[in-house]
């Protein structure tokens, strides 16, 4: 299954999971630490409170800096949509806005990886990948795809329960956090040899 229907599938728990995920993900490029949303994901998983978490993770996300403006060329670029992704966060995670958020982060995520991938990007749209036309995809890319359906998947598992399917999810996308630290790290060495 495409992750387009994956997405289209899932209730509005997955939904919010799904771009809290990509969101995730992402925040290296925020500048963000890796504990940024570990309160929004709690309160997905007790079913709590969610504005109040997110009213902190973005008061703590000023507080470490705007690098949108800050670094240049593609870095820049994914750090604006993950700050894009960040300012869309819905107040209430239901609802048909949540829908759309979870789409946009999933778009804005594979963009993301797209924009710091050192290999070839080939010529196929981030649509087109998740619709299913995988051929030709560079690594990072395919492995965001990848951890896109997984989490989907392991939230639609109904034997694994809520807890599971979540706490499954969020151990994909920390994996995934990972990943993507090192590829900033390693952008940002590379940025400073040039100076």
């Amino acid at each position: 299954m495409s992750l387009v229907e994956l997405i289209a599938q899932a209730d509005e728990r997955g939904l919010a999971a799904s771009g809290l995920a990509c969101l995730d993900r992402c925040v290296p490029v925020l500048g963000g630490e890796d504990d940024l949303l570990r309160p929004l994901w709690a309160g997905l998983a007790d079913g709590g409170d969610w504005d109040g978490p997110l009213a902190e993770a973005r008061s703590a996300l000023d507080a470490a800096g705007d690098l949108a403006g800050q670094v240049p060329g593609a870095a820049g670029e994914a750090a604006a949509l993950a700050r894009r992704m960040f300012d869309a966060v819905p107040v209430a995670r239901s609802g048909a806005e949540v829908r759309e958020w979870a789409d946009g982060c999933s778009v804005a995520a594979l963009q993301v990886h797209r924009l710091l991938d050192t290999g070839p990007v080939g010529t196929r749209s981030v649509a087109a990948r998740r619709e299913g036309r995988t051929d030709g995809m560079s690594p990072l890319v395919a492995a965001e795809l990848r951890r896109q359906v997984t989490i989907l998947e392991l939230l639609s598992n109904k034997g694994a329960g809520p807890a599971g399917g979540l706490r499954q999810a969020m151990n994909v996308s920390t994996e995934g956090r990972r990943v993507l630290r090192a590829v900033v790290s390693r952008r940002a060495r590379g940025h400073h040899r040039e100076l």
